[in-house]
């Protein structure tokens, strides 16, 4: 018996309802797609959760020092054209997350990349929530320097230890923690600007007419495109809310409309509160330098004391503003650890085909996380974030161009997203060769390589060189390297009437647990059927299908 299978059968004998249902949890369907038993939830509340997790600081952070380097008009220009590119290539990601049930590395595996050729997003994936725990590790350090005294080094390690016994159990946990921080976060945040607006109207004319450091004014398309690629390396955000939009219920006529507004506002639709978030970011580091001088303005517990400051009684300013980075910390980096620790799962499981358990890397992504602020990543902020985001741009297009062009146009990507062993090739050259083209010459252009003048588009180059060849390359291959067989063996249907994925199960014969229909194959060497995971940990292959002729 293999590792998997003794580890799962030893942890959930069959007919142990409670070990069963324990091991779901802490697994919380890591590598797999989500069964229709485990989505119990209303499409509200999954939105709701979904949007909780993106209550992070470090828009504020970000917004600001756009604002201070390029100006008020460069930077809201520039947070509308991000906020645009990230709506419409996270609509067809969302929809697909949400309508059949997979996280973003399983979308990524058919829509361009391959079986082992999505484990190079899974890593993109895993820096993103690793460098933005850390950003928001930082600001909660920051916070509690300023109301307990912490000295940094311990706030770093107080903001990543205190988030691990959240992110154990999973969406179970988090959906129970983002429902009900949400309404103190949203008070806190929104309260202390239209209390300053009001209070002084000429904030807001102060804040429209700063001119940046540089002190020119005007808007010009270099600073708008430097700015919107630092607001563009949260292009991968939405993976994050694929991680819960895949809890998704199934789409019927009774709840489509609750339905598709769930997935707009938690998928692609974070953004709008990203960016209004961002632009707050920018009036309150204006306000600050008119107050206390542009040192501390990118900081959001400085930016949040400010303005409580104005509003409010001093002995309460510290708390509340301390208050607020803190609940806004929990709310993202619970997400931030469990995201990623799926991605680093996913990558080492294919790859090791042994699966050692989430938990191990919920601690590796901690571990990095730790490390990035114990160098005091915060001080260079915007430059890790404009080299990262080319990265994220470049995969995010890939797959988006794949499945809204590729799937739907062109009709040489199989239309139902593919995730299982067996059924792909390894490496998809649509999606990598577009993948590493695109944030390759990005990467070149963003630092310098192909001259000064260029250097500001490279997110621009990272988005049209995907948008470009991910098409192109499905044309050159006439689509031959998505499938590697049609057929999984199975009769019954992948998705019922209404095109949702079927709830029907059937028992693995590895592992003895049943699952629903589309997390199964039928077995090579067996009259059976076998599940995913048990796929991806066949360190032999007896249980793979073999390659057949794919007709195209």
């Amino acid at each position: 018996m293999s590792t998997a299978e003794s580890r799962l059968t030893t942890t959930a004998p069959p007919g142990t309802e409670k070990s069963q249902a324990t091991k779901e949890t802490l697994e919380d369907y890591t590598l797999r797609f989500a069964p229709r038993s485990y989505r119990r939830w209303t499409p509200m509340v999954v939105a709701t959760t979904a949007l909780g997790g993106i209550a992070y600081m470090a828009d504020f952070s970000i917004g600001a020092g756009i604002g201070l380097a390029h100006g008020t008009g460069n930077a809201l220009v520039a947070i509308a054209v991000a906020a645009v590119v990230v709506f419409v290539t996270g609509l067809p990601l969302a929809y697909y997350g949400a309508r059949y049930n997979v996280d973003l590395d399983l979308i990524t595996r058919g829509s361009g990349f391959g079986y082992y050729g999505s484990v190079l997003t899974s890593v993109i994936f895993a820096s993103f929530t690793f460098i933005f725990f850390a950003l928001e590790g930082s600001i909660m350090a920051q916070g509690l320097k300023l109301g307990l005294g912490l000295p940094l080094w311990l706030g770093y390690a107080v903001s990543t230890l205190m988030v691990i016994p959240l992110v154990i159990f999973g969406m179970k946990a988090l959906s129970k923690l983002q429902v009900w921080t949400t309404p103190v976060w949203l008070v806190l945040m929104v309260a202390p600007l239209v209390y300053l607006i009001a209070d002084d109207p000429g904030s807001l004319d102060r804040f429209l007419s700063y001119a940046g450091t540089g002190g020119e004014g005007g808007v010009n398309p270099a600073s708008v495109l430097l700015g919107a690629g630092v607001c563009l390396s949260l292009i991968a955000q939405i993976g994050e809310q694929i991680d819960y939009l895949r809890f998704m219920p199934p789409k019927t006529e009774a709840n489509k409309r609750s339905w598709w507004t769930a997935v707009i506002m938690a998928g692609p639709g974070w953004v709008v509160l990203g960016a209004l978030k961002q632009a707050i970011g920018v009036f309150l580091a204006v306000y600050i330098i008119a107050k206390v001088g542009a040192a501390a303005a990118p900081e959001p517990i400085q930016q949040f004391k400010g303005a409580f400051d104005a509003m409010m009684p001093s002995w309460l300013v510290v708390p509340l503003a301390v208050a607020l980075v803190v609940i806004s910390q929990i709310k993202i980096n619970v997400t931030n650890a469990y995201s990623g620790s799926l991605a680093w799962t996913n990558s080492f499981t294919r790859v090791t085909r042994h699966y050692p358990g989430r938990m191990v890397f919920v601690l590796v992504n901690l571990g990095f996380a730790l490390v990035l602020m114990e160098a005091d990543m915060f001080s260079f902020l915007n430059s890790i974030l404009g080299f990262y985001s080319n990265c994220a741009i470049a995969w995010v297009v890939t797959v988006a161009t794949d499945i809204g062009v590729n799937k739907y146009l062109l009709k040489l990507s199989p239309l139902q997203p593919e995730f299982r062993r067996g059924m792909l090739h390894a490496v998809n050259p649509v999606g990598v060769v577009a993948f590493v083209a695109a944030s390759g010459l990005s990467i070149a252009m963003y630092f310098h390589a192909l001259g000064d003048t260029l250097q500001p588009y490279s997110p621009v180059a990272a988005a049209v060189i995907a948008f470009v060849l991910t098409p192109l390359m499905a044309i050159v291959t006439k689509g031959r390297y998505y499938l590697r067989r049609t057929g999984d063996g199975i009769d019954e249907p992948l998705l019922d009437a209404a095109g949702n994925p079927s709830a029907v199960t059937l028992d693995c014969h590895v592992c003895r647990q049943p699952y629903e229909r589309p997390d199964l194959t039928a077995c090579a060497t067996h009259e059976s059927v076998v599940c995913s995971l048990c796929l991806s940990t066949d360190k032999v292959g007896d249980h793979v299908l073999p390659a057949q002729p794919v007709t195209v």
